[in-house]
């Protein structure tokens, strides 16, 4: 099935540049006093865990499909890079033979409720680990492509050091001075002409003297000459499981161009002496041609990619790079103001957030008064937040671009031949998670690589459902890979079949933002379709209460107390599903098509298990009432229906309510996502000031000092959360009144805390096609400017005061704080 490219125009189309006012753009930018930590005898790390220390100091660039990590080493540069095609394994159906045979039992057992740790519940898990589980029982990883390697001879003693990441630019700048000489590198990843940048200049003429050099820790790799400015690196990814496998072949070139001197080529490097200025041109391919085909050519491709950038200058790569990126940057602008911790290098003020952060206890047997975060943290230094927020953006346009692939679990950005779980795609929240910004942060486009892995999941899932379940549409489990894997893998706790569900969330949300009925039709409504059919299918009556349940799953990744790990119609399943047959049946509304099958899943929906109130006043996580107060388990999996969904809301009071009981028992987070995910929902449970303790504490304790997000190892999807979350706690548009489904709610600074008392945003979006500018003063809105994109109607809502707004189509609508209109354009 071919990726439709609908959504690419729709993007554009939806997405037309902000009026937004320009932001400082000094306060855009990541700088340091020092290069990252680079040893002389720097080796490949081995351990998926401990990334080496220089790597999580480095800075990242990325076009969506290249990504590159800059040193800023002054006698030695590393410049590592990425290609978003490049993974272990090959073309691959994950089903294991014969687990359809074992489901029955399986849904026996699991409808047993069968105590943990009894020869029935070792029995059954035995089972589903050899019978049922995928085939290989792990999914393939996300590989580093190469390296540039810089000498510069006699920069061994530098002075007026600054290395920087310009945000509004999308930069890696590097300055410092060696004798009377400065010297400056600029690198960059073109989108525009897909290739990264290295410019090397210095004040006076003549003084660019460097030795250039490919590597890469695969080990099939080979570098050399083919040009008189130009060497490759090419190799072969050899996969461990099964043994020794060759899998996807890969190649790079990269080309130098001098201004004066000269440049030489000597084996495998590449000598440029006495020049005024050199510009360094990357380029990389692989073999793959999609998750079935690897039949590519990657040196014709890499040979390609160069012809194509022709004699092009440096200032013209320059200048068509900045354009392109600006074009999606600057449609949002952020101000929180500033003090002059702003001045300081960025690790300096991260370190600020910490050490104030260190008196801080975790866990939530008491959630903590807001006035527990110290004052000298994160309160005193607003701006860092407004940059933290934009630096999620930065990160989803550096690897997410129509064409490329969606963001894995480190963007585009990876090291390690063994990353960390694989650096793939978690379904069960990572992987949604780095799309929280697309829509809301005016970065529409960007969410279609996301759509595109769709289009193939339903051709690899179909198999699964069909093998697995012997049933119709389309599964996912909690995770997938280059190859599209849907079986569930790892272990017990990947029988999650719900992963279609969440996926399909996010065409209905690019439907609500866009209210395009072309990309509805042709993009998201056959996905929607086929994922709920699945589920007309799968769901299974449940003995005990009569509902309508999943059989087997699991509550990402939380075993119930006392019980096997198996499990049955959890909370988060019953909403995700609940979700997903109103978005079909709302869509065949629209569309016209399909009633009797919109009648059927109407049918289905009413058979579903309801939110549950447990016995303590908590929303349950079970289907039984078998919650442990004050779990803060890092998944929130049964608070989906509050944030990202809208299954829960303030409508049905005791819900909202029981879902905010479980949420103060979550506490504060752990990994860097878990702070991510809490952030909007606190947001959603309208409590501006837990939200922002948990962002306070996620730069506190699991960010890196270059502002990447750590799980444990570097993650990106909690930089993609936060932002999101911030957005959340700034404006909302979930709400729709049940008389009028057109009739979207936007919900401004829904909540604020007090430690942002005085602001603007401008460039957000709400759904039915909006755009909002806001400031505020004094913890009050100020100003609130809507412009409609659409001519649809909106009712605005500001705490209790709201005004239904009839919009016409390109016109812009300002209020202030009483939300009284103050003029009409």
């Amino acid at each position: 099935m071919k990726p439709i490219t609908i959504a690419i125009a729709l993007g554009v189309l939806f997405s037309l540049p902000s009026l937004a006012a320009e932001p400082a753009r000094d306060d855009l930018k990541l700088w340091y006093a020092q290069p990252a930590p680079l040893a002389k005898d720097w080796t490949y790390p081995k351990n998926p865990l401990e990334q080496t220390k220089a790597w999580l100091e480095a800075l990242p660039v990325g076009s969506g499909r290249l990504g590159a990590m800059v040193f800023g080493g002054a006698a030695e540069e590393r410049i590592q890079f990425n290609e978003d095609t490049l993974w272990a394994g090959k073309p691959h159906d994950y089903v294991r033979e014969g687990a359809g045979e074992h489901l029955p039992f399986i849904r026996q057992q699991a409808f047993a409720n069968l105590k943990e740790d009894t020869q029935e519940a070792e029995a059954l898990n035995k089972l589903i680990k050899e019978k049922f589980l995928s085939n290989p029982v792990r999914q393939k990883a996300y590989q580093p492509f190469g390296d540039i390697r810089l000498t510069f001879p006699g920069h061994e003693d530098f002075s007026n050091y600054r290395r920087e990441l310009d945000l509004d630019s999308a930069i890696a700048r590097t300055t410092y001075k060696v004798g009377d000489v400065t010297y400056t590198r600029e690198v960059f990843a073109s989108y525009p002409d897909d290739v990264i940048v290295v410019r090397i200049t210095a004040e006076k003429p003549g003084k660019v003297n460097f030795t250039l050099k490919l590597d890469s820790p695969h080990e099939r790799h080979e570098t050399k000459v083919v040009g008189n400015d130009t060497i490759s690196l090419s190799g072969q990814v050899i996969d461990r499981v099964p043994k020794d496998e060759p899998g996807t072949r890969f190649e790079s070139r990269i080309r130098v161009v001098n201004d004066g001197g000269s440049v030489s080529t000597s084996g495998d490097a590449i000598t440029v002496e006495n020049a005024d200025a050199a510009t360094l041109l990357l380029v990389a391919a692989t073999s793959f041609v999609n998750f079935q085909d690897v039949s590519g050519d990657p040196a014709a491709r890499s040979q390609a990619y160069m012809q194509k950038l022709g004699d092009k200058a440096y200032d013209a790569l320059k200048q068509e790079h900045v354009a392109d990126h600006q074009r999606l940057f600057r449609r949002v602008s952020f101000d929180l103001g500033r003090t002059d911790r702003a001045d300081l290098p960025t690790d300096e003020r991260l370190k600020h957030v910490i050490e104030s952060s260190k008196s801080i206890a975790g866990g939530n047997k008491d959630k903590p008064k807001p006035d527990a975060l110290p004052r000298e943290g994160l309160d005193a230094d607003p701006a860092l937040a407004a940059l933290y927020f934009q630096y999620g953006r930065y990160m989803l346009i550096g690897s997410s671009r129509p064409g490329t692939q969606a963001a894995n679990l480190q963007g585009v950005w990876n090291e390690l031949l063994n990353p960390p779980w694989e650096s793939k795609y978690t379904t069960n929240i990572n992987f949604e998670m780095n799309y929280w910004p697309a829509e809301v942060t005016n970065l529409s486009e960007l969410h279609e690589p996301m759509f595109a892995m769709i289009d193939d999941l339903r051709v690899s899932g179909a198999r699964t459902a069909k093998k697995m379940y012997d049933s119709r549409g389309w599964v996912l489990h909690h995770n997938t890979d280059l190859w599209r894997g849907t079986a569930p893998i790892n272990n017990i706790d990947g029988l999650w079949p719900t992963g279609a569900a969440w996926l399909s969330h996010h065409l209905w949300e690019r439907y609500l933002f866009t209210r395009d009925k072309e990309f509805l039709a042709i993009r998201a409504y056959p996905a929607m379709k086929e994922a709920s059919q699945f589920f007309v299918d799968f769901l299974i009556k449940d003995p005990t209460t009569r509902y309508l349940v999943t059989n087997p799953s699991h509550s990402p990744e939380h075993a119930a107390p006392g019980r096997a790990l198996i499990s049955y119609g959890p909370t988060m399943d019953n909403q995700l599903i609940r979700s997903l047959l109103s978005y079909t049946i709302e869509a065949s509304e629209i569309l016209g098509v399909d009633s009797d099958f919109a009648q059927k899943l109407a049918d289905i929906r009413k058979q579903l298990p309801p939110n549950q109130i447990g016995r303590h006043g908590q929303l349950q996580e079970w289907i039984q009432d078998l919650d442990e107060p004050d779990n803060n388990h890092r998944h929130m999996s049964p608070l989906w229906g509050l944030y990202p969904g809208w299954d829960i809301t303030p409508a049905d009071t005791k819900v909202f309510d029981a879902a905010k009981v479980l949420l103060k028992w979550r506490g504060d987070g752990s990994t860097g996502w878990s702070f991510g995910w809490r952030i909007p929902l606190w947001a959603r449970a309208y409590d501006g000031e837990y939200a922002y303790r948990q962002l306070h504490l996620q730069l506190a304790k699991r960010t890196l000092p270059n502002l990447f997000d750590l799980c444990g190892p570097f993650q990106a999807d909690g930089n993609f959360g936060a932002t999101g979350g911030i957005a959340e706690m700034l404006l909302q548009s979930h709400l729709r009144p049940t008389e009028n489904r057109d009739l979207h709610e936007i919900h401004l600074l829904p909540a604020l805390p007090s430690a942002w008392p005085k602001g603007s945003i401008n460039g957000l979006r709400a759904r039915g096609g909006f755009e909002v500018n806001m400031t505020w003063d004094g913890g009050e809105l100020t100003k609130a400017t809507i412009t409609s994109q659409l001519g649809n109607p909106c009712r605005l809502r500001l705490g209790d005061k709201t005004v239904d707004l009839k919009t016409e189509k390109g016109k812009s609508y300002t209020f202030d704080a009483q939300l009284a209109r103050s003029n009409q354009q």
